[in-house]
């Protein structure tokens, strides 16, 4: 197998490759081979992964990881969601956002960024192809003609390094290969739902070959505007399309691997619905309908972006020199009614309840560029001892446009715009090594050291009705540097299970925000704010073990970590600006079970399950409360102590609450029973779920924003035919049709956003 990083698979093991990475194992080819009685028992294939940048067998990774195949990511994402599908679908992954499908944040056993401003860092670092996504807008790439997807928990900052202390999700795409392949999928579900993607490739010359893979998916608005006024009657559609081309050249001792991509989105921003929230419950009002709204407002999302990738491989024998290039580039405009509803009085009868003061706003992307290169040389020794070592450079320049609008006013004009623009440059250089003390024991250790420096200013052009004046520019600068390291063994107690321990070190870089439109005209420096770095430390122990002669494979571990410094942001409040802070510090405990299993030849079925307990240790930490400066008592019912400043501003201390959009409990289940038709046919049936217990939407604890557990499951059934290359399926997504409060908006109203609704469809597949 090529050593290219990521792996690039070779033509005389392309049919391993695919074999492995398939999670069901009950192969076409296999049943055609041998009779029911003829057949081996059922085992489960070697899952490889590039979790330390080069391919290894995922039970010899001293990580808690899991992967997600290729077979498993068609069924996730057959009711045409996007890349949120994956959330809970492994252990202490959670995934959501306040943007719609533009803008996900990513969390790992609790930790991550609830920011959503378009220059957030989040601590969960997304890897596409080997190179970093750093805006939160790329992290939303659509999932399509992809060999994997691999969720590393814990600090990952020796090998990855940009902003990785909670850990990284990594993209792998399908790659060119030398024999002509590729498939073709169309789907079509609820509410005019289309969804199609596709892919071929195969040889150009002796040299060259190439893929390309495309994805369109559409849905109508599924959602109707009561408000006869309004300036839409029907919201959640969307149109989305997104392409990718590789050409992969194999010499002798030189490989090159060149990748272009771009997306296209149009569609519905977050649509935030008024007073869904009964008042002292975390229960809808009585009488809610998920299908209808009643909003003044405008409400739309349209991003563009697009990038490109050169990886390149030198084999020098013992040594292997890479070369990783990556550019991407984004813009955007998201903009909706953020107070849900319409009306700004205080009258029972004005609309979806009480609106005390209308808010529209939108915030864009007009100018985006990020470059990144890494050079990297590994050693393949054939000794005990093998290192790799390199240096890595990151620049990112960003403009933000924000806007407010009068939705009171005919034609909504705009009433207030600003400005934030910033510049931030990286450079990095790593070490990492590996010993084989004896055959059973292996020792892995790696460094880290990082300069981040950032540049930030922000001007208000038109000052909003109750932001900060015209004025700035008001400027911040960032300069540190960090060590970031990690250490861990491997021992075997036999062929089939690896005892691991791993200690690690992660870092993250200071964060700048400046949302001056909502700031207080008195606010320091305008209103922008900063966090300084944060630090985490995380200790882990495990086992992964393969049982009942390869009919089942285990990974169970325990861990504990520890920040010093965490960068949280206070979102909403009265006036809904977000202002960075550092807690003092916060913990985090638990463990992550993934369990694969044939209970019989036929049935496959995995479970995967994590507690993470969370805590914010600063005892001196106050977060204003639900329209705290426009309300008193608040407009929710905090359960944290509470106290009035001098302002009159009602505050909440946060020591000893958890962090918000961290479930205590993740768990997912699959099951996949097949049943052979003869003649290379096969019917199966598969079912999915994913269970998360109750969130807290924001940093103080109170009974409206407090999520409920959440049970989600999907359903399939499918007959293919010609041992695989055709396939026709039935599937339903959220088959239950729960509906749940995912998030809300706490500066004006009850407003909340709910889960997607259910889907169900039929989907045909042609594979050559």
């Amino acid at each position: 197998m090529s050593r290219l990083c990521p792996a690039v698979v070779r033509p005389h093991r392309l049919a391993f490759a695919i074999a492995a990475l398939l999670p069901f194992g009950t192969a076409f080819a296999q049943d055609a081979a041998t009779t029911t009685a003829e057949k081996e028992a059922a085992t489960l294939d070697t899952v490889e992964v590039t979790a330390q940048r080069k391919v290894e067998n995922i039970q010899d990774v001293p990580v808690s990881i899991s992967s997600v195949s290729a077979e498993k990511l068609d069924v996730l994402g057959s009711g045409g969601n996007d890349v949120r599908f994956l959330s809970g679908r492994v252990p202490s992954l959670n995934i959501e956002s306040s943007y719609g499908r533009a803008f996900p944040r990513f969390y790992i056993r609790g930790l991550g960024n609830t920011d959503f401003d378009l220059n957030a860092s989040q601590p969960v670092s997304l890897i596409y192809d080997e190179v970093v996504q750093e805006s939160p807008l790329l992290k939303g790439f659509p999932v399509f003609d992809l060999e994997r997807i691999e969720v590393l928990r814990g600090p990952q900052g020796t090998l990855f390094g940009r902003n990785t202390p909670a850990g990284v999700v990594k993209f792998e795409s399908a790659k060119p290969t030398r024999e002509l392949s590729g498939y073709a999928q169309l789907a079509y579900g609820t509410d005019n739902m289309w969804n199609f993607e596709g892919a071929v490739g195969g040889p150009l010359s002796e040299r060259w070959s190439a893929r390309v893979s495309a994805l369109y998916q559409r849905k109508d608005d599924w959602v109707t505007n009561t408000y006869a006024a309004g300036t839409s009657d029907g919201f959640e559609g969307y149109d989305e399309s997104a392409a990718r081309v590789q050409f992969l050249y194999e010499g002798e001792a030189f490989e090159g691997l060149f990748n272009l991509h771009k997306r296209h989105l149009n569609g519905t921003a977050r649509l935030f619905r008024a007073n869904i929230i009964d008042p002292g419950s975390n229960n809808f009002v009585p009488g809610f309908d998920k299908d209808e709204v009643s909003v003044d407002g405008q409400n739309f999302s349209w991003l563009d972006t697009w990038g490109g990738s050169a990886r390149l491989r030198w084999d020098f024998g013992d040594l292997s020199l890479y070369s990783i290039t990556g550019y991407e580039t984004a813009e955007s405009l998201n903009r909706g009614d953020i107070d849900g509803g319409y009306g700004a009085v205080f009258l029972p009868d004005s609309g979806p309840g009480v609106i005390p003061f209308a808010s529209e706003s939108a915030d864009g992307l007009p100018d985006h560029k990020q470059i990144t290169q890494e050079f990297r040389l590994e050693s393949d020794y054939a000794g005990k001892f093998n290192w790799q070592a390199g240096v890595f450079y990151f620049k990112e320049d960003i403009t933000i446009d924000s806007f407010n609008y009068d939705s009171l006013a005919p034609g909504n004009p705009r009433a207030g715009h600003a400005v934030q623009e910033q510049e931030n440059t990286a450079w990095a250089a790593f070490a990492s090594g590996e010993y084989d003390v004896t055959e059973q024991l292996k020792l892995r250790g790696g460094v880290r050291y990082t300069q981040d420096k950032k540049d930030f200013s922000a001007s208000v052009l038109e000052a909003a009705p109750f932001g900060a004046p015209v004025g700035g520019p008001y400027r911040v600068s960032t300069d540190v540097n960090d060590v970031s390291w990690d250490l861990s063994a491997v021992y075997a107690l036999n062929d089939d299970v690896n005892f691991y321990g791993r200690v690690a070190k992660g870092f993250r870089a200071p964060s700048v925000q400046g949302r001056l439109l909502f700031a207080a005209p008195t606010a320091p420096n305008g209103g922008v704010s900063t966090a300084d770095s944060e630090e985490v430390i995380s200790y882990e122990i495990g086992v992964k073990a393969d049982l009942w002669d390869k009919r089942a494979r285990l990974g169970f571990n325990v861990f504990r970590y520890n920040v010093d410094n965490q960068q949280i942001i206070a979102v909403g409040g009265g006036s809904n600006i977000a202002t960075l802070l550092n807690a003092d510090k916060s913990v985090g405990q638990g463990f992550e079970l993934d369990l694969e299993a044939y209970l019989t030849d036929s049935l496959l079925v995995t479970l995967g399950s994590s507690y993470n307990d969370t805590e914010i240790k600063d005892s001196a930490l106050a977060i204003p409360v639900c329209g705290a400066t426009n309300f008193n008592p608040p407009i929710c019912t905090p359960t944290d102590p509470t106290s009035v400043t001098a302002n009159g501003t009602t505050v909440a201390n946060i020591n000893g609450n958890p962090l918000p959009q961290a479930p205590k409990w993740v768990h997912n289940l699959t099951a996949r029973y097949s049943v052979p038709m003869g003649d290379g046919a096969e019917l199966y049936f598969y079912t999915d779920w994913a269970y998360r217990s109750e969130v807290n939407f924001f940093l103080y604890e109170s009974v409206e924003f407090t999520g409920k557990s959440s049970l989600e499951g999907g359903l399939r059934i499918g007959y293919g035919w010609n041992y695989g290359d055709y396939e026709v399926a039935l599937f339903g997504r959220n088959i239950t049709d729960q509906t749940r409060i995912v998030g809300g908006i706490d500066f004006n109203n009850l407003t909340g956003f709910i889960n997607e609704p259910r889907t169900v469809g039929v989907e045909f597949s042609a594979r050559f």
